[in-house]
């Protein structure tokens, strides 16, 4: 039995499967089992942040596992303690950390902590969660409700009350209430389309926020840890969020979901848990991707590789602009808006077929996620494939 066949008899199919099974990968370069050539425009939808088989990476989990790989969080973890440590010091703020296993759950923690927050100011139970049109925290039945997309809402109800969706970031302030919990929202929309905020509306929705003691939560789940250029978007964009989260890319590969938090005093002891969440394996994997993308980020080699990358990507839009309509996103974060469905499948399809994976988002926007220690070369040769796809 091959490995299609296995995978169709046990595997449940919850996913559209392209039939290829990648087999060794370097950095952006990916081989299947047929031996061809791939550059990864995709790093595993923004996981593989510090490149495929990273041997530091590798070597720092190496070294951990030989020792201990899971206790539980009943005891003090080192490697937890200084993950968390380096992340609050790369973002800058004054925050603690809870630390999950994805990007879904460290959002059910920003909601709970949310929640708590809104139960504990007065006697109004404050549990109200505003989210944006289009927006997308996750596959939880809760993070499902958030998600501001009604298509994703289908056969999985009842769901739990207390959502409502904001057609823009402008149309916030006035749904804000006295039952308002918190307002979560992705600064560039990810699966919504590769969709950034306005930086000026999103700076006073903030500094209204503070001023009515709501706290806002900034799902960085794709855009955090360097994805934008700086550590988090929270940053790029001026900003400082009573609750942030993390995942993807901030554990290199390896499953992690983080939860940052200045409102330290509102969960105590058995409000939240995780049984694998912050485990020797998975702190030890955030404690290297972060000292490495540090370490890239004050070299100025991720920005020259974020101005390279762009140049190239504009250089394809202006030479295709009967395919394309808008370059949209930015840092390691890109889009072309595609004109219709049916042009992007078949652009995907077609640029694999020539050895470049690329990424779907909604608003038919075909997606640029690369490793962010992608190099020259690699991006050379992605867009000179991408040349040559056929329609």
């Amino acid at each position: 039995m091959n490995i299609v066949e296995l995978d169709k008899k046990y595997v449940l199919p919850t996913y559209a499967r392209v039939e290829v099974e990648f087999v060794k990968a370097n950095n952006a370069t990916l081989f299947d089992s047929n031996g061809k050539k791939y550059i990864d425009f995709t790093s595993g939808i923004g996981v593989v942040s510090v490149g495929h088989a990273n041997k530091r990476v590798n070597d720092a989990i190496c070294n951990q596992i030989n020792n201990i790989t899971h206790i539980s969080n009943l005891y003090y973890i080192a490697p937890q303690a200084k993950a968390a440590q380096k992340v609050v010091e790369a973002s800058g703020y004054d925050m603690q950390c809870f630390f999950a296993n994805s990007g879904a759950e460290a959002n059910e923690g920003a909601i709970k902590i949310a929640r708590k927050h809104g139960e504990r100011d007065g006697e109004i139970k404050r549990y109200k969660i505003i989210t944006l049109k289009h927006s997308f925290h996750g596959r939880t039945i809760t993070t499902v409700k958030a998600t501001g997309q009604e298509a994703m809402h289908n056969y999985f109800g009842p769901f739990p009350d207390g959502f409502v969706y904001a057609q823009n970031i402008e149309s916030i302030a006035d749904m804000l209430d006295d039952h308002t919990a918190g307002v979560m929202i992705e600064l560039i929309q990810g699966e919504g389309g590769v969709e950034p905020q306005d930086k000026q509306k999103v700076q006073a929705l903030a500094k209204l926020l503070k001023e009515k003691k709501i706290p806002l939560i900034v799902d960085e789940v794709q855009t955090g840890a360097y994805r934008v250029g700086e550590f988090s978007a929270s940053q790029a964009y001026g900003i400082e969020p009573e609750i942030i989260t993390l995942a993807k890319g901030v554990g290199g590969g390896v499953p992690v979901g983080i939860v940052m938090t200045s409102l330290k005093g509102v969960l105590s002891a058995g409000d939240h848990g995780s049984t694998f969440g912050g485990n020797y394996l998975s702190a030890t994997a955030v404690c290297e991707v972060v000292d490495i993308l540090q370490e890239y980020k004050q070299s100025g080699a991720l920005d020259e590789t974020i101005e390279y990358f762009d140049k190239k990507l504009q250089e394809y839009f202006k030479q295709n602009k009967e395919l394309y309509t808008e370059c949209v996103g930015f840092g390691l974060m890109r889009g072309l808006r595609v004109k219709d469905g049916d042009t992007l499948t078949n652009i995907i399809n077609s640029a694999r077929e020539n050895g470049v994976m690329l990424l779907k988002a909604g608003r038919n926007t075909l997606r640029f996620l690369p490793p962010l220690t992608i190099t020259k070369e690699e991006i050379d040769e992605g867009f000179e494939a991408l040349k040559h796809i056929s329609l």
